[in-house]
């Protein structure tokens, strides 16, 4: 099954947060991503996200919906998730994980190295439905939030 991950695309104003990774980061250095980190035991990846994001950037996420995103990593299994509501303001609580939080408009991200280039459709869908309303997926790809809210599988197109 591999590393089991959980993500979070905080949206407001339309724009997405994303943490830059440290270069001395083993996985992924360098490169931009999503706030989020691994699912712990135990644990649900809607658990994993509210959590990673108060250990990451300091806020409390409210009604976390999940999307669906791909990745090529074949021993990753990302979970990902939409946050327009949350409280506090986002800050660098994890500095030996990122070196910088920042904002970006859609047209900002396409310029950008990221961790997971391939994921950036998915981004760039989720500031689409954050900013307009849209529904995020239809309702035969909707994904689960991992808590067995009643959807489907949250896996969606992986290349494992």
């Amino acid at each position: 099954m591999g590393i089991s991950i959980a993500v979070a695309a905080l949206v407001r104003d339309g724009r997405v947060l994303m943490a830059h990774r440290h270069p001395q980061r083993r996985a992924y250095p360098d490169s931009w991503a999503l706030c989020g980190g691994h699912v712990e035991p135990g644990e649900s990846p809607r658990q994993a996200v509210i959590r990673e994001c108060g250990e990451e950037i300091g806020v409390q996420i409210d009604q976390p919906r999940p999307i669906p995103m791909t990745v090529d990593d074949p021993t990753v299994q990302m979970h990902a998730f939409l946050v327009t509501q949350w409280t506090g303001e986002p800050y660098n609580a994890a500095p030996a994980e990122h070196d910088d939080l920042r904002w970006f408009s859609a047209r900002e991200l396409l310029s950008v190295k990221h961790a997971h280039p391939e994921a950036l459709p998915a981004i760039l869908r989720g500031i689409e439905v954050a900013t307009t309303g849209t529904r995020p997926y239809s309702a035969a790809e909707q994904p689960h939030d991992g808590d067995g809210n009643g959807c489907s599988s949250l896996t969606g197109r992986h290349r494992t």
